[in-house]
């Protein structure tokens, strides 16, 4: 078991309700005078509610050198004639009303440094500001409800405690004999300091209709600065050391037990006028720090907050004294704070401590943005993100306020000229995004549970005592003289025993007429009390039939809210089933889409199998007959040559026999002319009807030889063979270069060495390799290879294309790393292209033309090389796309293959074939 120190469970806050209403914090708008009127204005007001703000002349074009004018819009926008009377009343009005009602508040002046904030919360002689006329409306509505001195007593905790008349006395008496203690001012002095006199009026005081006057009131005030993140009470009284004088001490943030935040150990001073509290406010007021800068000549220091907490408890149910219970005294509070102005240090010329104090202003007025656009980020979006309430003392201190403590109004100070206008533009923007946020709205106080208007009814029943009072001694028989001169007088002294004893006379019938009617009271209170009984037992009957009555419509609400929840479910279910339903519907039609597509691509194969089956078909009947035809053929010319070969040795012969003859006769001149052998007839071939050869037709004889030179004979027309074969060597020598002119395309070479001199036309044809030292016969007659009965000359059309990478575009030669390089004996060559093993952007943006090269093994078992192509064009979003065009295939075979091709005539080398498919 291991032990491991807990931590500390955190205090759960005040639990609030989630359907609270909101409302948006309401931000006002003040503009200043000018103080010269010569001064660039930047500052328009064009409503109540909106203003307008431009550029001055140096930065009035933006980037499209267009005048740059903003609008904003506020709550109301009051002018520069607007008095602070109105100011008052549309501003500061409703927050009293509330205070009255036991709501917090919150008013706070923001803007630039010299916009008017402390003129507007306190205002100036002559002038009163938000401060002291709401001192006056407060003084001015409670002033008759007023408790007497220490009957409330603040506990140091933000609360409040309360006292009985004779504590209360005995506190006032305690206070009075210490000289020590600084003593509250009186509330008889009625007179106001010469001072400040001027800021207060008591004609323009306001009264709110709201007092509750069942209730006694008091009024405590405190007044703190925020400097450099310190708070400072501006209300405390130390003592004075001449000699070593001791710097205030700062104080510190506490929370009480609603989670409220206040300044621990600040002094609250109880007021009972309106010269009261602006005296205290007034001896605060002296020692808040303000400076002189470049802007303004008092600016302030430091962030200032005057609290003005209000104590209130219920009269008893006699309305004559304060109900001594703690749970029902309310204290609710305003605070009006005057927030220092943000300033910049370029144009103030602050050092030293003003530079610092300028930095920590900046930084808390930062801080309370940041905390707005958090706070307005979580409403909008509905996001939970902490809000930095404590990286300022002045965010830390009002937490409770934007959290929905009670309202929150800001008036937004604006100077015109032309030289704030970039202050101004900050300002205006974190105006418009406070606007945004939402506060919740205070609820009100619970209503106490006794009777109304007990206060009233007390001094209703003192005054008619009084007067009855009054009207029975008058009643009653005057009293004799009763002076007595003489020690002997026996007379005044029986009259007066017989007046008292008529006196006594009377009040005994005036008591006993006093206990009759008690008498008649009681049995009617008696009466009234039975008929109350009754009515009570019948509607406590009533009120159990009702709670009954509850509980069943309870329980129906509770089913119908069951079945509603069941019905829901349902409902989700059913669309679930129906978004599902609808997927498998889907997933059907695409797949009886996808079906029938396979099936239509079948059905194509299909009737594409069987066409490629009678297109084979056709080619193999229209090969064999073209291959019988030419074996035909080739036997016919394979048989006239042998019969010309027997020919001419048989005149040879008959020749050498004739010589071998004439010499055996002893070397005589031969007169008798021998009969020379007839060459076989070829009528036959002439009879013979002509078949068409599948090979290409025959180029005609372009070059006809001379009668002359050729022998004729009695039986033939036709030429020795010897004498056609010497005629065409003479008139056409064999060119090497020409026989292997026709073996490629221009663009793509042979990669073989030079071709061999010797070269044989069956070997061309056939594409045999003839072995080294073969004699290759050399017979020809009219351009035909009477061997095999084939033409040499080339063809009219040559089986090739001039390939599209020979123009002048420049191409990209894609060469994939994974293509293994097969050295093949053909490679294309692109002069104009650049090389790549992946295809760029950059390589593509330069060129007009795209080849991709691929090796593969063909179905025959031989390598082939496509190259793919496409054309380069530009796409819409700025980058290259390449459409493929052409795809082109080079091929190398094997040279005994029976096909017809352009071949290469090197000896030993295999044969390249070129198509462009």
């Amino acid at each position: 078991i291991t032990n491991s120190k807990g931590k500390t469970p955190r205090r759960p806050g005040p639990k609030k309700a989630s359907n609270i209403e909101k409302d948006p914090v309401g931000v006002y708008c003040r503009i200043r005078p000018l103080g010269a009127e010569d001064e660039d204005c930047c500052v328009e007001m064009i409503s109540s509610s909106t203003i307008q703000i431009h550029a001055p002349d140096g930065l009035k074009a933006n980037r499209n050198g267009e005048y740059k004018e903003t609008q904003y819009s506020f709550k109301k926008v009051f002018g520069i004639n607007t008095t602070q009377m109105e100011l008052f009343e549309d501003v500061s009005r409703p927050l009293v009303d509330d205070l009255i009602q036991c709501k917090n508040g919150l008013l706070f002046t923001y803007g630039v440094t010299g916009s008017g904030k402390t003129f507007t919360m306190t205002g100036s002689p002559g002038e009163g500001g938000l401060l002291p006329r709401s001192l006056g409306m407060l003084f001015n509505s409670i002033g008759p409800f007023q408790a007497k001195r220490y009957v409330f007593k603040p506990d140091d905790k933000n609360g409040m405690e309360i006292q009985s008349q004779v504590d209360a006395l005995l506190e006032r008496q305690k206070r009075d004999s210490q000289p020590s203690v600084p003593k509250t001012p009186s509330s008889r002095q009625k007179v106001a300091d010469p001072e400040f006199a001027d800021m207060i009026s008591a004609e323009e005081a306001c009264k709110s209709g709201n007092v509750d006057e069942d209730c006694c009131y008091s009024v405590f005030v405190s007044y703190i600065e925020i400097y450099n993140n310190y708070i400072y009470d501006l209300l405390e009284e130390a003592p004075f050391d001449p000699i070593r004088p001791k710097p205030p001490q700062s104080k510190i943030l506490r929370e009480d037990q609603n989670h409220n935040m206040y300044v621990a150990g600040c002094t609250e001073v109880e007021v009972k006028s309106t010269e009261e509290a602006f005296e205290v406010f007034w001896r605060g007021q002296k020692k808040r720090r303000i400076a002189n800068t470049q802007l303004n000549r008092e600016s302030s220091r430091s962030h200032s907050v005057f609290t003005v907490k209000l104590a209130q408890a219920p009269l008893d149910a006699d309305g004559d004294h304060i109900l001594q219970d703690k749970n029902q005294v309310s204290v609710s509070q305003l605070c009006l704070v005057d927030l220092a102005g943000s300033e910049r240090t370029s144009r103030t010329k602050a050092e030293g401590s003003r530079l610092r104090e300028a930095g920590n202003i900046n930084q808390s007025l930062m801080t309370l943005r940041t905390c707005m656009e958090v706070l307005r980020e979580n409403q909008m979006c509905g996001t939970n993100k902490m809000v930095p309430y404590r990286d300022s003392k002045v965010t830390h201190l009002f937490k409770n306020y934007f959290d929905g403590e009670g309202k929150v109004r800001m008036i937004v100070c604006v100077n015109p000229k032309a030289d704030d206008y970039e202050e101004t533009m900050l300002v205006m923007r974190f105006a418009e995004m406070t606007q945004e946020v939402e506060v919740a709205r205070p609820v009100d106080r619970p209503i106490c549970g006794l009777a109304a208007g007990r206060r009233h009814r007390n001094q209703a029943f003192k005054e008619e005592l009084s007067l009855l009072v009054t009207q029975l001694t008058e009643s009653l028989p005057a009293l004799p003289p009763c002076e007595l001169v003489d020690p002997a007088d026996d007379q005044t002294l029986p009259r007066l025993i017989e007046a008292l004893e008529q006196r006594h006379r009377i009040r005994q019938m005036m008591v006993e007429q006093f206990h009759k009617t008690a008498s008649t009271l009681k049995s009617m209170f008696e009466q009234f009390d039975g008929q109350l009984n009754a009515k009570e037992t019948h509607l406590h009957d009533q009120q159990s039939k009702l709670n009954q009555k509850d509980k069943v419509i309870m329980n129906q609400r509770a089913e119908i809210e069951r079945l509603e929840k069941k019905s829901k479910t349902l409902e989700y279910k059913v669309d679930i089933l129906q978004k599902t339903t609808d997927m498998y519907e889907q997933d059907k039609r695409s797949l009886q889409q996808e079906l029938e597509t396979r099936e239509q691509r079948l059905q194509r194969e299909l009737s594409d199998k069987r066409r490629m089956e009678q297109r084979m078909q056709g080619m193999v009947t229209d090969t064999k007959l073209k291959w019988e035809k030419e074996c035909e053929r080739r036997v016919n010319a394979k048989q006239l040559e042998m019969q010309n070969k027997l020919w001419v040795k048989d005149e040879k012969l008959k020749q050498l026999k004739a010589i071998v003859t004439e010499s055996s006769t002893g070397g005589g001149c031969i007169t008798e002319h021998l009969d020379k052998p007839e060459r076989p007839s070829r009528e036959r071939d002439r009879n013979m009807p002509q078949k068409r050869s599948a090979s290409p037709s025959p180029i005609p004889d372009l070059y006809p030889t001379n009668s002359s030179t050729t022998p004729s004979t009695s039986s033939s027309s036709y030429r020795s063979v010897a004498s056609c074969i010497s005629d065409w060597e003479q008139k056409f020598p064999v060119d090497s270069n020409s026989e292997a002119r026709y073996t490629g395309t221009p663009q793509y070479r042979s990669r073989t060495p030079a071709p061999c001199h010797s070269t044989s036309s069956v070997g061309r044809r056939r594409g045999h390799r003839l072995a080294p030292g073969t004699e290759a016969p050399t017979t020809l007659a009219n351009g035909l290879d009477l061997e095999a009965g084939t033409r040499t000359a080339p063809p009219v059309h040559p089986m090739h294309r001039r390939s599209q990478s020979a123009g002048g575009e420049k191409w990209v030669d894609h060469k994939p790393t994974s293509n293994l390089d097969l050295d093949t004996v053909m490679q294309p060559i692109i002069p104009n292209a650049i090389k790549v093993s992946t295809p760029n952007e950059k390589a593509l943006s330069k060129c007009h033309k795209y080849v991709l090269r691929h090796q593969e093994l063909a179905s025959d078992g031989e390598i082939e090389t496509k190259l793919i192509k496409g054309n380069v064009f530009k796409t819409r979003g700025g980058g290259q796309a390449v459409q493929f065009t052409d795809i082109e295939t080079l091929k190398q075979e094997c040279p005994t293959a029976p096909r017809y091709s352009i071949t290469s005539t090197t000896t030993g080398c295999y044969l390249c074939v070129y198509r462009a498919m």
